[in-house]
């Protein structure tokens, strides 16, 4: 990811820190009216998996700089997710509710750049991600 990109996602992620909690409902209540098939793979109370999900963005928007250095917690996370039932269409359902969560939350201010640097972004993770949890297991 270029300087750019970097600076435009965590700019815009930061105009959505003061409504964190709300974010992470609307993401997740989007993502099930849209995609009901990954109900099944949470907990009836969303409320803690949405902290933990705004918590996560922020760890790794916030290491862009230093993309190598968030890497291994990434593949981590990937591996983990895996076993609770996560599978590669999954990240593309993720994908677009997170778009269209960062649309509403940023109004005027989610201009066509920062949907692209959010693209890139996501995609450099995601592809990471995917590649981590198709990887055999180590014996």
């Amino acid at each position: 990811m270029n300087q750019q990109y970097i600076s435009l996602v965590q700019e815009s992620f930061a105009k959505l820190a003061p409504r964190a909690d709300q974010v992470g409902l609307i993401f997740y209540d989007r993502l099930f009216e849209i995609f009901p098939e990954v109900r099944p793979l949470f907990a009836e109370d969303i409320r803690p998996q949405s902290r933990k999900l705004v918590q996560m963005l922020a760890v790794v928007v916030n290491g862009l700089q230093k993309l190598e250095a968030i890497l291994p917690a990434v593949k981590e996370l990937a591996r983990r997710h895996k076993g609770y039932g996560v599978v590669e269409d999954h990240y593309n359902a993720v994908g677009l509710t997170l778009i269209w969560t960062l649309r509403r939350g940023l109004g005027d201010d989610f201009t066509p750049e920062v949907e692209c640097a959010w693209n890139e972004a996501f995609g450099v993770l995601s592809g990471a991600m995917i590649a981590a949890a198709n990887e055999p297991l180590s014996p």
